[in-house]
């Protein structure tokens, strides 16, 4: 096992007091929107087997075999196929967008073929690995994601009384759901001018009044003003707004455009920079290759809990390069064995927790905001009092795990 020294990364959107609150630190002044736990090449994690502190990608590729495992390893290279964060929003991250495998391999092929630096400003593809992630809440949290059926997206275009909104509610009221979001959602990628100043104030005069679409709209207002001019604004409109409960989780796979509001919460995704950018950001935009990526569908909400298994609770998601499941320690259990064969970080939250290991019987102790890396060839037992996240790859959970869903966490 290793303690992990992890990075904090300062994006302007993130909260100045959240982490610091949660791993009892004094706030640095500045903001601190993410604590990044993994192997990602831009901030890895370190650890010290007593030659100093080293770089966990550094680590894995030493001997990946014995750090990852043979199933990861094959399946996925001598990589840590995902990205543990702690994430704290205090004012709306990008609206954006992820590409699946596929895409994702052949964005990449292509722009290296053209000869994009991988560091160019207007690069889209920078790596060929696809980026589903997850969200789950430690704090209330506020997202967009996946879009609006279109009839309710004319009805909130429709109660900001702007004119020209008229024939794009009129196109989503009378066009079939695909091609009617897609023809919007592609115009409001690039809006005449004026229409952005109208609609920016339409949104801030509804949302001062008590009526159907109000709630809706203070949040929108709010993202108007942390983004002035950004016609990702016109874009958002058309999203679901989001709540979630503690302990509640948002998977978000590929082509389903989000943006997160405000909140603290728990992120896990893979190990990946794919980002397509729709708006609310000073990034460039590819409007050409963000409509063929986007999946123009408004499904039904989706918000989940964790299904228990043997007092682990999970959170399923579809895809093998990451899953994430919660602990909440009671303090007077046994220890509990967590799987070995595959690698892991655990995370505590809250409380303390202790891991031992069971080859030497060495104990680690954590408290909230701290994490260890556990590689795949220790066994670990895991006892304390308290939350701790674990997160491994799918290929080593078994599905018994059923996630419950609440519809009526999602806003429509």
């Amino acid at each position: 096992m290793d303690l992990l020294s992890n990075t904090v990364q300062p994006y302007a959107w993130g909260s100045r007091t959240a982490i610091p609150r949660l791993m009892g630190t004094p706030p640095t002044g500045e903001p601190q929107a993410e604590l990044w736990m993994g192997a990602h090449p831009a901030a890895p994690s370190r650890v010290d087997r007593g030659r100093g502190p080293l770089p966990l990608d550094r680590v894995l590729r030493s001997d990946p075999a014995t750090e990852l495992g043979t199933p990861a390893l094959r399946r996925f290279g001598p990589r840590l196929p995902f990205l543990l964060k702690l994430l704290a929003a205090d004012a709306p991250l990008s609206l954006q967008v992820h590409p699946d495998p596929a895409q994702a391999e052949a964005g990449f092929a292509l722009e290296n073929a053209l000869g994009v630096p991988l560091d160019a400003p207007h690069r889209t593809y920078r790596d060929p690995h696809h980026k589903p992630e997850m969200i789950v809440a430690l704090t209330p949290f506020q997202g967009l994601c996946g879009f609006r059926s279109p009839r309710q997206c004319a009805d909130l275009l429709d109660a900001l009384a702007v004119p020209a909104l008229r024939p794009h509610a009129e196109v989503l009221r009378t066009r079939p759901e695909e091609a009617a979001l897609a023809e919007v959602f592609a115009a409001f990628l690039s809006p005449p001018e004026g229409l952005l100043g109208d609609v920016t104030a339409a949104v801030a005069a509804v949302a001062a009044h008590v009526g159907p679409h109000q709630e809706d709209l203070v949040r929108y207002a709010e993202v108007a003003r942390a983004h002035p001019g950004d016609p990702g604004l016109l874009a958002a409109l058309m999203l679901r707004r989001v709540e979630l409960r503690p302990g509640e989780s948002l998977f978000l796979g590929a082509g389903v455009p989000h943006a997160y509001l405000s909140g603290l919460g728990v992120e896990i995704m893979a190990n990946s920079d794919n980002v397509l950018r729709c708006g609310l950001t000073s990034k460039h935009v590819d409007a050409a290759e963000l409509l063929r990526v986007v999946r123009f569908t408004a499904p039904p909400g989706r918000v989940l809990t964790p299904g228990e298994r043997a007092g682990e609770e999970i959170y399923p998601v579809p895809v093998d390069d990451f899953r994430l499941s919660r602990f909440r320690l009671g303090g007077a259990e046994r220890p509990r064995p967590l799987p070995a064969g595959a690698p892991q970080i655990v995370l505590c939250v809250e409380g303390a927790a202790r891991l031992t290991s069971a080859a030497t019987g060495d104990t680690l102790r954590i408290g909230p905001g701290r994490s260890l890396y556990v590689p795949a060839a220790e066994a670990v037992s895991l006892a304390g009092e308290g939350v701790v996240f674990r997160a491994t790859v799918g290929i080593e959970v078994a599905s018994d795990a059923t996630p419950v869903l609440h519809e009526d966490a999602m806003n429509t």
